[in-house]
């Protein structure tokens, strides 16, 4: 199989991470937001299709069995690849004996001893035998795994044809009454202030923009399994990336998630308070958080600027910039101390309309 020696580009990296989100949250805004769960959607199943459609998981949601094609294929390239590794490693071996022997055949003829220069040339010719025997192996496993992809992706080629038409198959076929599904609830705000509504909108937009960088994780991973397993050409990117996104979604979700409650907190005594009670903790345990994010967005601060001082990047080959990176500190730091701000106002609010009995 030839090797891929495709490295992600810097420009690519931000570009996909900035641009892709508000693409699909564009897009979004056109599809119908409620659907039947048991219809199969178009663009989710080329969706599967570029990013598993080597082993017909695009089939697999349309629960086709042509699925065990596709699984089939990508198994027998797996195969052929790890017999490809194994007889490489073999002729290497064999190659390393055919010179080890020519050397020593070297220093007996400059000795001059006839039986043992007759020994190593019959022992050299046993060997070169079994080192042809091996590149011819090499040879035909390498051809396999070449042919078995190539007609992989012929299929799939055919497939972005066909799609539509499976599609609207398989929803004759599974065709069910529509679930009624419940309205979602609005969130209950008790200050509705300019101040409030503007910071939970912000923290709205930033948590489902960050969501959408999930999806780009799909595709480098994808793209590494394939490099990896076909064409025998792991990349030293596609960790480092993922792993530094990730650790940027982490750091800029956290006011996204003090908006919807998600944060895990201990309620084994708050669960038992009155509402009152609950409102007077939430005010009092507040002091702590205010001085965790203080801390965060000040040492934060400091990480991204002496980074972005002397233009850190990464020590691997790949070199991403590290201060965009670390600019995710400060800036999760600030979106999660503002909802704490809301969320403290809200509190003190339901505390004042318990007081007031309004």
């Amino acid at each position: 199989m030839p090797e891929l020696t495709f490295v992600l580009p810097h420009w690519l990296y931000w570009g996909s991470i900035f641009l892709l989100p508000l693409l699909l949250m564009l897009a979004t805004r056109h599809f119908p937001a409620r659907e039947s769960a048991s219809r199969k959607s178009l663009p989710l199943a080329y969706f599967f299709l570029l990013t598993g459609g080597l082993m017909g998981v695009h089939r697999l949601y349309l629960k086709s069995w042509l699925a065990a094609i596709f699984v089939a294929l990508f198994v027998a390239i797996i195969l052929c690849n790890q017999e490809a590794r194994l007889t490489r490693n073999q002729h290497s071996v064999a190659h390393n004996d055919v010179v080890i022997a020519q050397f020593d055949l070297r220093e007996a003829e400059e000795e001059e001893a006839e039986a043992t220069i007759t020994a190593l040339r019959d022992d050299i010719t046993t060997k070169t035998a079994i080192e042809r025997k091996l590149a011819v192996t090499l040879d035909g496993w390498r051809s396999a795994s070449y042919y078995l992809a190539i007609l992989i992706f012929i299929i799939l080629l055919w497939e972005c044809f066909l799609l539509p038409r499976s599609v609207r198959l398989a929803n004759v076929s599974q065709a069910s009454p529509a679930p009624v599904l419940p309205e979602p609830e609005e969130e209950t705000v008790v200050n509705n202030d300019f101040f409030s509504r503007t910071v939970s909108a912000i923290n709205k937009f930033v948590g489902e923009f960050i969501a959408y960088w999930t999806l780009l994780a799909v595709f480098v991973f994808y793209y590494e399994v394939i490099a990896r397993y076909i064409f025998n050409s792991p990349t030293t990117w596609a960790h480092e990336s993922m792993y530094l996104m990730f650790g940027m979604q982490y750091l800029l979700a956290g006011g996204f998630c003090l908006r919807e409650k998600a944060h895990v907190r201990v309620d084994v005594v708050y669960m038992h308070l009155s509402l009152r009670a609950r409102a007077i903790a939430d005010v009092v345990t507040s002091v702590f958080f205010f001085i965790f994010t203080g801390a965060l967005l000040a040492t934060g601060w400091i990480f991204f600027h002496d980074s972005f001082v002397i233009k850190e990047v990464s020590f691997t080959e790949w070199a991403i910039p590290h201060w965009p990176i670390k600019f995710a500190l400060p800036l999760g730091g600030f979106l999660i101390l503002l909802q704490g701000v809301v969320r403290l106002l809200s509190d003190i609010a339901a505390l004042r309309r318990l007081d007031t009995g309004v």
